[in-house]
């Protein structure tokens, strides 16, 4: 593939710096407490529901939105102001030292909303390597949110940057995006450095230790991206 003419596209959480750590617990509590709070159902219920919709749609606002009639923007405000985040958020000079030399054009591809993706970039010190972020406020399609896996998003993101999927290269670290972008020609490459044994088992009990048939290339740190070929 031809460095001058691919695009990279990188998740965020678990894939560039360590949420699992911190920042995904308080993420969790703030939609549970969003959930009880504005559904005005119990503590247990509200986790319920937050989980279920996780599962079922791939985020949990995307549930909220459905079934309760949540507007995603009071959603996403509410449970990403995060007091505090930029002190909790972890990465490694090798990291930036690795993007800054490879080639081609990055992007941020989160469902995270922009303004958390950018506080993280700016803690992390990374945001001057990418050439834009592609939020989970920028995957909407004919009034419908449309987040990752959505293949039709994912389509649509290629075809904004002007090249064919099979010029699109994802860094993920969450299965079922990968075998999403890979059904559509992308490259895949599969972050591991921060998963954990008993977390999301379908992906770290299955298949940490060999590579599904939808992911290229599985990776430890951002250094080993220069072989992805």
């Amino acid at each position: 593939m031809s460095a001058v003419r691919r695009v990279w596209l990188f998740d965020l959480d678990n894939t560039l710096h360590d949420a699992g750590a911190h920042v995904f617990g308080a993420l969790n509590a703030a939609m549970t407490e969003y959930v009880e709070r504005e559904l005005s159902v119990d503590l247990a219920e509200a986790d319920r529901l937050r989980r279920l919709y996780w599962n079922r749609y791939g985020a949990t606002l995307l549930g909220l939105m459905r079934h309760h009639g949540i507007q995603p923007a009071h959603f996403l405000h509410h449970t990403h102001r995060l007091p505090g985040l930029e002190e909790r958020l972890r990465t490694h000079p090798h990291d930036r030292a690795a993007l800054k030399r490879l080639p081609g054009r990055k992007f941020i591809l989160t469902n995270a909303p922009q303004a958390y993706a950018e506080r993280v970039l700016e803690g992390i010190g990374l945001a001057h390597l990418f050439d834009g972020v592609i939020a989970i406020e920028n995957m909407r399609m004919f009034g419908h949110w449309r987040p990752k896996p959505d293949r039709r998003m994912l389509a649509r993101v290629a075809a904004k940057l002007r090249l064919p999927p099979g010029r699109c290269i994802l860094v993920e670290d969450t299965l079922v995006h990968q075998k999403a972008a890979r059904s559509l020609g992308m490259t895949t490459v599969w972050m591991q450095r921060w998963l954990r044994s008993g977390k999301r088992a379908q992906e770290v009990g299955v298949y940490l230790h060999r590579r599904p048939v939808y992911v290229c290339v599985r990776i430890r740190s951002l250094q080993q991206l220069q072989s992805v070929p």
